[in-house]
This record gives structure tokens, sequence and C-alpha cells, in this order.
């Protein structure tokens, strides 16, 4: 089956190499091309754009969804929600959480990839119900890490949780870059088995592992994968889209992507 790839150029890509100071401007430049590249989804807002948008680039973080939304006809638009904390730094009440998802979902927003950087399920429930209320695709969240108590067993636990809430698909999210091909490939194995919904991967180049780890994963039943354009992947960003379609070029997973719109 073609892999769905996710292109987090304009979110994850420079907030993680430049502290999300891309300007709206900058990205209105070249979103066409981005529309027409056959991605499954554009990764371009939550996570810190919104507070930068207000603190540094003084500009509006939903004037920047519409006009993405406006341009991007073809492509899903996807955010990084943070659970009860939303886009901010703390925990917000459940009817702010509420209006805040159902305001992004009029905005623009297709898919939420929602997480809590310490898997606490009480912290999702109240995004998830919201996103499924107002018509979004909810995506959970495994954040994962090492060590004697995060146990594939406790993963697939935290994931069933989640799926009871009523998300859509779920997505490891590696944001240390330290899952590796082997481990991976035990655990998309393990939630393919367990949950009977589609598992994406979203991992960081900062151990250098990536790319070998979206390969196993991919093997292994992973449908979608998380990517960069070239000049802005690699290091703490993710790994490059040009790189993983030529990887599996020739394979049943190939991606399908426009060459040449990514040229």
């Amino acid at each position: 089956m073609p892999l769905r790839i996710t292109d987090t150029t304009l979110r994850d890509a420079h907030q993680s190499l430049w502290a999300t100071r891309m300007r709206t401007g900058d990205m209105m430049k070249i979103i066409d091309t981005i529309d027409n590249v056959g991605y499954y989804s554009l990764e371009c807002w939550g996570g810190a754009t919104f507070d930068v948008c207000l603190r540094f680039l003084r500009e509006n973080p939903w004037e920047r969804l519409r006009l993405i939304k406006e341009k991007a006809k073809k492509t899903p638009l996807q955010m990084l929600l943070r659970g009860q904390n939303l886009v901010g730094y703390r925990n917000y009440a459940d009817d702010v959480v509420d209006r805040f998802v159902k305001l992004a979902c009029e905005n623009g927003v297709d898919i939420f990839r929602v997480f809590d950087a310490l898997n606490d399920t009480r912290n999702l429930e109240a995004a998830i119900k919201a996103v499924k209320k107002h018509g979004g695709h909810a995506q959970g969240t495994l954040c994962y890490t090492i060590s004697p108590a995060h146990t594939i067993e406790k993963y697939v636990q935290y994931a069933k949780d989640q799926k009871s809430i009523g998300i859509d698909s779920i997505c490891i999210k590696d944001m240390a870059g330290i899952l590796s091909p082997t481990a991976a490939e035990e655990l998309v194995k393990a939630l393919k088995k367990e949950l009977k919904i589609p598992v994406q991967l979203h991992c960081h180049m900062s151990s250098g592992m990536a790319s070998a780890t979206y390969f196993e994963a991919a093997k292994a039943g992973a449908g979608a994968l998380d990517c960069a354009i070239s000049p802005m992947s690699g290091f703490s960003s993710q790994p490059p889209v040009e790189t993983m379609a030529a990887l599996f070029d020739k394979t049943s997973h190939a991606p399908g992507l426009d060459m040449e719109a990514l040229e």
C-alpha cells in the first residue's frame, strides 16, 4: 500500500531548526507548489506557531491558518494540539478547549494530533472529544521514550485508552530521535495487532536513526510518515521527504509524490 506522507515543513521543521520563525508571507509564496506534491496532510499550525506568531512575528495565527486553507485546496491541514494545554503552557478549562477546537475546525484544521508529554490520558480526553464533536480527524499520540517502565505493553495500553475515547488514528511521536528501527518494528506490529487503526510515525533526526526507523516501521505496517522538505530536514527536524520517496521507490510503499513539485 502506498505510504501517506505528512509534510512538517510549515510547522515542526522550522520550529525545530529556526525557533518557528518562518513568516506567513514566505509560506504563501510556495503554498501552491506544496499543495501539488500529493501529501497526505500539511502540518502547518499548532505547537509553537501560535505563540511565536503573537510574541515574535507580530502576526495573527488565525489569519495564517485561513490564508493557507484558502490556497491549499487539495491537501488536508493538520495541527499539533497539546491536549488540555491547547497551544499554551498551562491547563485550560474544558469549555475553553471545546471552543478553541471548534474555531480551529471552522478556520481550516482537518486533522488534530493530540498529545500529552507524559501520555496522561486525562489530559487528552476533552480535546479528543471536542475534535470528534466538531468534525475533525482525531489522531492520538504516544510520546516515546526509553525507561524500565516504558514497555511495549504499556504503550499498547496507552493507545487502547485513547481509542476508547474515540481516536481515528495513532501517532508514535519520537521527539528525541531515540526510537530504533528494531523498537519501531516491534511497537508498530503490536499496535497494528491490538488496535486495528492507522499508525503514523513522527521522528526527529537527532540521532541519525530516523530514516532507517521509518523504513522498518513502514514494513511493519505503519501507513504514514512525517517528513520535511530536504533543506529544512535533518538534525532536530524530520527526515527529508525526497530521501523517503527514493527509499520506497519501486516498492508497494512508493508514496507517489510529484517529484518535480518537490524540487
